[in-house]
């Protein structure tokens, strides 16, 4: 595949504040890509420098082989062929949708910006729509707007920042799926910004963790929830619960029992002070019940898959001691009950925080 983004050693700083540092991505032509990490983590600043409103303070950006950004050179937001859109929609109260989705063709003649809008207002449902006003439309409905409005100059590269935010629960998957579809059929290459890690998994091709203004590991949804390479990864993606583990004899000990067919010498620079942590996906936990009690059932509710219990550990022993285990189960346990379960030999992920 072609690749039309390149970022390469990307720093922002503002006043004294590092926002951006050493960020290195590129996108393929038609690709997906999506932004996510904790709040305050660089995500919007990231969208915004691509998008030429924060200027950076090392690095170049490279958008289909022409640069854009470096440090002598800044390319004027509006000349980069970027369409945006904002979390709010920002779009024009006094203009009808027909009008806002103009707005930024007004280059065009007359009948070429009639047409294009026409296009656009058809692939996103709106045709019946034209001539009302954005207070008079649904949630959906704007955005279906905003995304035409930014479509209509049509730009190489689309950002949204935070674009499922303001949708109903109910709506935002429906929404999601169709929007995805509409920028394939276009063959759109996107950016968007989200804390949401389920919105990543329903539409990106590929995913980009940031912490601290540094891109931690990109790549493919299933590749980065399979093997996640840090801590903070796994922990904000909310892959599974965190076992406190410990070196004993070089083997692994959990308050669950040992870690079977892994030892230590499998986990690089491991030092004996420093606490490590398992992750445990809930498929790797199974009732043991030929075993002395080890866990505590701590908070109990009702999912899709069953019943959803937090487990704490009956373990006396403060490093190996834990408050919070994810399971399910189809059967009904009661808050209180205590219960034997055990850590199904995988292939172990241990990670130092």
């Amino acid at each position: 595949m072609t690749t039309l983004l390149t970022i390469s050693d990307l720093d922002v700083q503002l006043r004294d504040k590092q926002l951006l540092k050493n960020i290195d991505l590129t996108l393929d032509a038609g690709n997906i890509l999506g932004l996510v990490g904790p709040s305050g983590c660089g995500k919007t600043t990231l969208l915004n420098t691509i998008a030429g409103f924060i200027e950076q303070t090392n690095g170049q950006i490279v958008l289909d082989e022409e640069l854009v950004a470096s440090h002598d050179y800044i390319a004027p937001a509006e000349d980069r062929q970027i369409g945006m859109i904002f979390q709010d929609y920002a779009l024009f109260p006094h203009l009808t949708v027909e009008q806002n989705v103009a707005f930024g063709i007004a280059n065009l003649t007359k009948n070429e910006q009639a047409a294009r809008v026409d296009r656009l207002l058809t692939l996103l449902k709106l045709t019946e729509l034209e001539q009302r006003y954005p207070h008079q439309l649904s949630g959906g409905q704007q955005q279906r707007v905003a995304i035409a409005r930014a479509l209509a100059p049509q730009p190489k590269l689309l950002l949204l920042d935070e674009p499922f935010s303001n949708i109903d629960a109910r709506l935002r998957n429906e929404l999601m799926l169709e929007l995805r579809s509409l920028l394939k059929q276009l063959e759109m290459t996107a950016i968007f910004v989200t804390h949401n890690k389920d919105e990543v998994f329903t539409f990106a091709d590929r995913i980009a963790v940031m912490h601290y203004g540094d891109i931690l590991q990109s790549g493919t949804p299933a590749h980065v929830f399979q093997q996640p390479a840090s801590w903070q990864v796994a922990d904000f993606l909310q892959i599974g619960s965190w076992l406190p583990v410990q070196q004993q004899a070089s083997k692994w000990q959990s308050a669950l029992g040992p870690l079977s067919e892994f030892s230590s010498e499998r986990l690089e620079n491991n030092k004996v002070d420093e606490q490590y942590y398992l992750l445990v996906k809930p498929k790797y936990v199974e009732i043991a019940a030929e075993q002395p009690a080890n866990v505590v059932v701590h908070h109990v509710s009702i999912t899709e898959q069953g019943f959803h219990y937090l487990l704490a550990s009956l373990s006396d022993e403060p490093r190996l001691s834990f408050q919070q285990l994810s399971y399910y189960s189809d059967v009904c346990y009661q808050q209180g009950q205590e219960l034997s379960l055990n850590i199904i030999a995988h292939d172990y992920q241990i990670f130092s925080r």
